[in-house]
């Protein structure tokens, strides 16, 4: 079911800031590739280690552990998903962007815009606000970020920031933004824990028209006087459940409390609990709600369970999935880091290609081990719930609980990184033998 309602509550690019970039603004020449080389985009997350100031997290803190009844993780009739079935209003050349814009978009293979797109993007180039309900893997990405590079071509003056919880998010994100605007001098920077903070300042003080980062990270670079937020006007809570969840409210309503009365919010959620609500309430004006929320699991992840009893029986049914030749991709989910570091190690052993990949990893390892499993490098990547939200790589064949999860909220999102878009994707949950 699709609604859209309104509501009261890697080329060189020459690099010459525009003159109202607010931030100090010489001229220089750098090739979007060495601005990944350098750390810029890089996600941040509360999974176990420090946010982006570097403030040390409660070690106390934990999670109660939901029971899920083991019926919710079957489904055996994977098929095409219901938004197959939504038949777009416009195509992405009708949305009058900027022609620059416009080319980049097809040179990427975007033709026609998914549900939330669809729905999305004309109301947010109007300046409406939107509070966008949709499940992963929708294209929330492209529906915001098309609209408010638009607005940046109109008038660089502008300025937006997009917060996102986790670093491989921001990652994802800042991505999408040089690739959308490939040979439009428009500049961006990832302002997240765990990078080099004083790489991100050099970023900010040579002006960006976009800043993409953690609330953790970007409220302290706020607090050293490095961000001014009277400067921007468009701001973006990209998974804004999941930031509540890692904690990050206080920092949220900071950051949005320090902008203009008058500015653009577009807030992004696959639920819409009663503090989205508040938020809702509090920051934007007028927002139309865009919902493309079918189902809580995609119908393209045919689902089932592994009955296991102890360790032992539990990874040798582990060896055999992995040794069918259809599971070429494939990201298997742990609870604890150290359970990650010790499948990992124990799959080596046995012979298979796999890394780990949780928060205590630096930066340019938790990327080596995106990047290995997106290039066919690895077989298998083990990872924590950091790897559960924004990590989008494609054609991943198969996910595996190897530990129940927490909740219900998190399996869904663990599942969804397969089975994205119209291709269909494998998801094995392991159960103690009744």
């Amino acid at each position: 079911m699709y609604t859209i309602t309104t509501g009261g509550s890697t080329d060189s690019r020459n690099r010459s800031r525009s003159s109202g970039s607010r931030f100090s603004s010489p001229s220089r020449s750098r090739s979007s590739s060495e601005r990944f080389s350098r750390g810029q985009s890089r996600g941040g997350s509360r999974g176990g280690f420090s946010r982006g100031g570097g403030r040390p997290l409660n070690p106390k803190r934990g999670f109660k552990k939901d029971y899920i009844d083991e019926k919710l993780f079957i489904n055996k009739e994977a098929g095409v998903t219901e938004t197959d079935h939504y038949k777009p209003t416009h195509k992405f050349t009708d949305f009058g962007i900027a022609e620059m814009l416009s080319a980049n978009l097809t040179a990427k293979g975007l033709i026609s815009p998914s549900p939330i797109q669809d729905q999305a993007i004309p109301v947010v180039l109007q300046g409406g606000d939107v509070i966008g309900i949709a499940s992963t893997g929708t294209g929330k990405t492209a529906a915001f970020l098309i609209p408010l590079i638009n607005k940046l071509v109109a008038n660089k003056d502008h300025k937006i920031m997009v917060l996102t919880p986790t670093r491989e998010l921001a990652q994802q994100v800042e991505a999408e933004f040089v690739a959308f605007t490939r040979g439009m001098k428009l500049f961006s920077v990832s302002c997240v824990g765990g990078a080099p903070i004083m790489r991100q300042i050099k970023e900010l003080e040579l002006g960006v028209h976009a800043v993409i980062g953690t609330p953790g990270r970007v409220k302290d670079l706020i607090e050293r006087g490095k961000i001014n937020m009277n400067y921007f006007d468009s701001i973006v809570l990209d998974e804004a459940d999941r930031m509540l969840d890692m904690g990050f409210i206080d920092d949220m309503r900071s950051i949005l409390g320090a902008m203009p009365k008058t500015k653009q919010g577009l807030f992004f959620s696959a639920t819409f609990s009663p503090d989205i609500k508040r938020l809702c309430s509090d920051f934007l004006q007028n927002p139309v709600t865009v919902s493309v929320k079918s189902r809580d699991t995609a119908a393209s992840v045919m689902q089932d369970v592994v009955r296991v009893q102890g360790d032992g029986e539990k990874i040798e049914a582990l060896h055999g999935i992995l040794l069918k030749p259809e599971y070429g991709k494939v990201l298997i989910f742990r609870e604890m880091k150290r359970h990650v570091d010790g499948l990992a190690e124990e799959l080596n052993k046995r012979g298979f290609k796999a890394l780990a990949l949780h928060g205590d990893m630096h930066n340019r390892e938790r990327e080596r081990a995106v990047k290995a499993l997106e290039t066919g490098k690895v077989q298998v990547v083990i990872a924590t719930d950091v790897a559960a939200r924004g990590l989008d790589i494609s054609d991943i064949s198969l996910v595996i609980n190897y530990d129940i999860p927490n909740n219900y909220e998190t399996y869904i999102h663990r599942i969804g990184r397969t089975g994205r878009g119209t291709k269909l994707g494998h998801a094995l949950t392991f159960v103690p033998k009744r």
